[in-house]
């Protein structure tokens, strides 16, 4: 469900479950004050528009960084697998293109791209699996570099046996069990 039309009782739903996650922050960063991500998501309403698609997408939304050189909260999906309102995806609208048979809805970069957030990197997953055991039982499509995509293939990663695993595949390809995740910098 991507929507652009939100209600004032959904943000403030919204805003109180995502000060309860602050709260109850999974790492604990002490430079993130609720009340300086409201005025950050205050002045920028598109960001409000982004965050409740991925609260509707079942992507329970936390804040996981904070980078001080540029002022700028990391929010990314925490929900434990990888979200259900983005799954069945291939990876992007070049590999939907290509399918001639039995076509996904939709592409995970495309989705991303709608709701107004950016497929989480190599980089970011590995620091959101530092925080907690993600993906056990699903996978989620990452960012892929050109020369990977160029070649036909994309990554994604997921967590076996204790450890995360970054791994390829066609990028035309999609599965119930694999998603994708996302983060908003605010």
């Amino acid at each position: 469900m991507i929507t652009k039309d939100i209600s004032k009782e959904q943000i403030a739903e919204l805003f109180e479950k995502l000060e309860e996650r602050i709260k109850n922050n999974i790492n604990n960063i002490p430079l993130i004050k609720w009340k300086d991500i409201l005025e950050k998501l205050e002045q920028n309403p598109h960001k409000i528009w982004a965050l409740y698609n991925m609260e509707e997408t079942g992507g329970e939304p936390n804040v996981i960084g904070y980078y001080q050189d540029t002022n700028e909260y990391i929010i990314c999906d925490c929900s434990a697998e990888s979200p259900k309102g983005r799954r069945s995806l291939c990876y992007d609208e070049e590999a939907l293109k290509s399918r001639k048979q039995n076509k996904p809805q939709g592409s995970a970069l495309g989705m991303a791209i709608d709701m107004g957030i950016e497929l989480l990197d190599e980089e970011h997953y590995h620091e959101l699996q530092e925080l907690g055991n993600f993906d056990t039982k699903t996978s989620s499509w990452l960012l892929t570099s050109t020369y990977v995509r160029e070649k036909g293939g994309a990554l994604f990663g997921d967590n076996r046996y204790g450890r995360t695993f970054i791994y390829h595949n066609g990028a035309e390809s999609y599965y119930a069990s694999r998603g994708f995740r996302g983060i908003l910098r605010i």
